[in-house]
């Protein structure tokens, strides 16, 4: 299974929306708060081109904008990672 990283900032509901989705799904995360890890905030920006949050990572898959964005997205990622 590759690894899965969300990039957050506080108060972010898409943030918190993606957080809740990967915990229902029992996908393993590592979250980074990117206003108060500026190195977080270096490497999201390096390995997404982006600088808003959330970012989700799945391997060297990024995924941007809100959760709705990303949520069939990071569904199909999700189920081709198990595969």
């Amino acid at each position: 299974m590759k690894t899965v990283t969300v990039y957050t900032v506080p108060g972010c509901a898409s943030c918190e929306a993606i957080k809740r989705f990967l915990a229902a799904r029992q996908v393993p995360y590592t979250e980074k708060n990117v206003r108060e890890d500026s190195a977080a905030l270096a490497e999201m920006q390096a390995r997404a081109n982006v600088r808003i949050a959330p970012v989700t990572l799945i391997g060297d898959q990024a995924f941007f904008g809100t959760f709705d964005d990303q949520r069939p997205l990071l569904e199909t990622a999700l189920r081709d990672n198990d595969a």
